[in-house]
């Protein structure tokens, strides 16, 4: 089945078929997670390609269908993360409906297709909050971090999805190792005058990153949960009714990565895409570079405290590694590098203009540290 082009009618057919109860097509199976409105094989299509690797149909203004381009093998973390959220009642995404898979001989098959509600005057994240950020409002960063820690709070807690969702991650190599491997991603694809910075700042991203390898909670190890995986702040919509966080597909720049991550990591990519945006209220908005700094600087300290305080207030605060904030913070920069290389080569000024800012002076020695 290859995707359908939004107004020839096929997003429609598949939705219009599952609000229906109807058997998919031999060959395909259907995971429900809730019940779809009732929806004509004749509803409106739109496009709604906000996404940069996948190609989502809206249907009816009800329902989102999102294809995957090209289908993904399973397993793969939506449909699992879609059943424990619904399970243990989280509400701040949109609605999950249904999963497509197709069947393969002797293999666990591939995901085809995510369905999801529509958001009514839904507005992506990379657009509301570069808003906020030309006009200089912090406010909103105290729901981001509340909506991040219910997040966390809910995948800590056991469902028949995940009926053991917390593990302990004792001291070891393996997170030192995987944001080593994306640092040399990173320069490697990295060229001209940004490749040049970025390797005589290398020495000093390889030491940021250095508590990877010993990190521990406590005597029982370090908390390890399903986080989102890829949370910043376009995975963040602003809708009609609130805050919504959709996209559980996990990072597009890591590979075969274990689903069960710190915290952490998500709440410094977060953190780290908040800069983001202020380099693009810089290079698309005319931003004063300087006030664009401090409002990321007094963002991110907002949303961290609200994060800080709400996991407290649900009696998780253990969940939060904090030691791994920064190194993972590191990390991220480059795996912002390595997807502008392989994705959105114009998307490379934004992670170049965190580090630049994060790290002015010339830093020595350079990538033979860390080869």
């Amino acid at each position: 089945m290859s995707p359908p082009e939004a107004g020839e009618g096929g997003s429609a057919r598949l939705v219009a078929a599952l609000s229906r109860d109807a058997a998919p097509p031999p060959g395909y199976t259907v995971r429900r997670f809730h019940p779809l409105p009732p929806i004509e094989t004749t509803a409106a299509e739109r496009g709604f390609d906000v996404d940069q690797t996948n190609h989502s149909v809206v249907v009816g203004d009800r329902v989102v269908v999102k294809w995957l381009t090209p289908p993904v093998p399973l397993p793969y973390p939506a449909p699992e993360v879609f059943a424990h959220l619904t399970a243990v009642g989280f509400t701040e995404t949109a609605l999950p409906y249904a999963a497509l898979s197709a069947e393969e001989p002797g293999g666990p098959g591939t995901l085809v297709a995510l369905v999801t509600a529509y958001l009514p005057q839904a507005a992506d994240g990379w657009e509301w909050c570069l808003e906020e950020a030309v006009a200089g409002r912090t406010a909103f960063a105290a729901d981001l971090g509340r909506l991040a820690a219910d997040l966390h709070a809910a995948m800590a807690t056991p469902s028949p999805a995940f009926p053991e969702p917390v593990r302990l991650a004792h001291p070891g190599g393996a997170w030192a190792e995987r944001a080593g491997e994306a640092l040399r991603e990173a320069l490697e694809l990295t060229g001209g005058e940004d490749g040049a910075w970025l390797a005589a700042h290398a020495g000093t991203l390889a030491r940021e990153m250095e508590p990877l390898g010993a990190a521990r909670t406590g005597d029982g190890g370090t908390p390890l949960i399903r986080i989102h995986g890829d949370l910043h702040v376009g995975q963040i919509l602003r809708w009609r009714d609130g805050y919504a966080v959709i996209d559980f597909d996990g990072n597009p720049t890591v590979r075969g990565a274990e689903p069960f991550q710190p915290a952490a990591r998500d709440l410094a990519q977060l953190a780290t895409s908040l800069e983001h945006v202020a380099q693009v209220a810089i290079k698309r908005r005319g931003a004063d570079p300087a006030e664009a700094l401090r409002w990321a600087a007094a963002a991110r300290e907002v949303l961290l405290s609200s994060y800080r305080g709400r996991l407290g207030a649900l009696g998780m605060s253990w969940l939060l590694a904090e030691p791994l904030l920064r190194p993972f913070e590191a990390e991220q920069e480059c795996r912002e590098l390595i997807y502008a290389a392989r994705h959105l080569p114009r998307w490379r000024y934004a992670p170049m203009g965190v580090l630049r800012a994060r790290y002015p002076e010339r830093a020595a020695p350079g990538p033979q540290e860390i080869m």
